[in-house]
């Protein structure tokens, strides 16, 4: 079903990327640990064994159903032991899995499908009335497809493509996606090399639980199914649990790692300490999304005894860039971290030359973890991935956000290109006052939108404190040109399918519309 034309064009990847394909880390898990726990939801727990069953007779469901390689697979469905199936099936018959978020509406679904153009679709019941308006291509029940792979037998004459590292394994539309939808086009070798290269800087080990609140259409939990079977350990999918039942699912499953944004770490300091007999053993949270406030890194340890708070820096387009060894968590407490195992992390100029250690410029990855560009936005991707002046045969990720290393390699985050500003004659980021806001005791989050043609610099925070001492208390760790004009305290938050905070809404509070 696939044309030559739907495909970007292929990019070599370095030989050390190996060729290796994300089917093959489900294999090689099963040939040495069939019988450990793999991947558990709300219904159960199965095997790697088990998980390669359910997903062979999937991959016999699709093929049968025409198909092939290069051919996309949309899915829109709940995060569990069925959609992690899902994927690995997909991908062994050389497919692009494109999973969506569950809550993304038909407005959006138009223009993600129409970009994606699937061979077919999966959904639920209530998602087939959404998405066969929006496509031509086949929209299949879940519940449907199930009953009809569970009762078919696939053997060794259930034929498979030859798949190689440089096939696309998965499309992820980032969380900015909306009429005009951006896809990260992800190659197996990359995703494989990012995966690895993300267990060894973690240290993920075999007997870990991984808790993992975050839906499969985001890579934040996409690839922790992948780093789990690397590791040979176990994750729970959790992203339909309630709020109220979180904490007592982790202790209930033995949860030892904790992959974190600040509002759901937060969730976890407040659930806390108000059950410390359900608290779990963890040993390590990892954050992502947004600093995390120090007071709720704080918090964390306290209440979880011995567990480390792991610090990344990254963008879907290379998955990781940097971590913060979790060994080193109370050094350098401002550092994003160092560049992953086999990458490299840059600081350059406007014209894309490296800056030397303190200098404050553009963020760039280098390395295997790459990915090959936007789907099917050669604009986009010639803006993003560009090649290294000195070795045209590299691709460099330019990630529009700016930072600087120190003399030993570790990276300091400043902000996004849209986030630095002059005011007042003096240049600034959000993120410089998000920070100060953070340090403020009893602020639980932050989110500072810079001045435009409508409104001065204003900073949002989510806190029981009243206005006058939010104010006062930013007098005491800000310069007075890098006040803001205007200071809004919120009970919630409004945030994103992913957790992060909703800087559209709040921009939409200000301006006194509903958002």
């Amino acid at each position: 079903m696939a044309t030559p034309q739907d495909l970007i064009e292929r990019r070599t990847l370095p030989p050390e990327s190996g060729g290796r394909t994300v089917h093959g880390l489900l294999d090689a898990a099963v040939a040495d640990s069939p019988h450990r726990p793999a991947v558990r939801d709300a219904t159960g727990v199965w095997s790697y064994a088990r998980l390669a069953e359910e997903a062979a007779r999937l991959t016999a469901w699709l093929a049968a159903r025409g198909v092939g390689h290069g051919d996309r697979v949309l899915l829109q469905l709940p995060t569990g032991r069925q959609l992690a199936a899902l994927f690995y099936a997909t991908v062994r018959l050389g497919a692009v899995f494109v999973p969506v978020h569950q809550a993304m509406k038909p407005f959006h679904l138009r223009s993600v499908a129409a970009d994606a153009a699937p061979a077919l679709v999966l959904t639920d019941a209530e998602g087939l009335r959404r998405l066969r308006p929006l496509t031509e291509a086949p929209v299949h029940d879940i519940a449907d497809v199930l009953a009809e792979a569970a009762a078919s037998q696939p053997g060794p004459s259930t034929s498979t493509p030859e798949v190689s590292g440089d096939d696309l394994a998965a499309l992820i539309y980032t969380s900015g996606s909306t009429a005009a939808p951006k896809a990260v086009a992800c190659p197996h070798a990359a995703v494989v090399f990012a995966s690895t290269a993300l267990v060894r800087a973690l240290g993920y080990r075999s007997d870990d639980v991984v808790f993992c609140r975050f839906p499969m259409s985001w890579d934040y939990g996409l690839y922790k199914v992948l780093m789990t079977c690397l590791a040979r350990c176990e994750i729970v999918l959790a992203d339909g649990d309630s709020d109220f039942t979180v904490l007592r699912r982790m202790y209930e499953t033995g949860t030892t790692v904790v992959p974190l944004v600040p509002s759901y770490a937060t969730m976890i300091v407040s659930l806390a300490r108000r059950h410390p007999e359900q608290r779990p053993p963890v040993r390590m949270f990892t954050n992502t999304g947004a600093a995390l406030p120090t007071a709720t890194a704080d918090a964390l340890r306290a209440l979880f005894p011995g567990a480390r708070v792991v610090r990344q820096y990254g963008q879907t387009e290379a998955k990781r860039i940097t971590v913060m060894p979790p060994e080193q968590e109370h050094e350098r407490p401002h550092s994003v971290g160092r560049a992953l195992p086999g990458t490299r992390v840059l600081i350059c100029d406007p014209d894309g030359a490296p800056l030397p250690p303190g200098a404050v410029g553009e963020i760039v990855a280098v390395g295997p973890h790459v990915m090959r560009g936007y789907w099917r936005n050669p604009e986009a991707t010639a803006r993003s991935f560009r090649p290294d002046p000195a070795d045209p045969t590299v691709v460099r990720l330019h990630t529009g956000d700016y930072g600087h290393l120190d003399e030993d390699g570790y990276l300091y985050f400043e902000g996004r290109r849209d986030d630095m500003f002059k005011r007042k004659g003096i240049r600034m980021s959000t993120v410089e006052i998000e920070t100060a806001a953070l340090d403020i005791p009893g602020v639980r989050a932050a989110a500072a939108l810079p001045p435009d043609d409508r409104h001065d610099l204003t900073l949002f925070v989510e806190s029981d404190l009243d206005e006058r001492t939010v104010v006062r208390e930013l007098m005491e760790r800000l310069e007075t040109a890098k006040m803001p004009a205007r200071c809004r305290v919120l009970t919630t938050f409004p945030l994103t399918l992913h957790g992060k905070n909703a800087r559209r809404e709040l921009a939409a509070l200000m301006d006194g519309e509903r958002p």
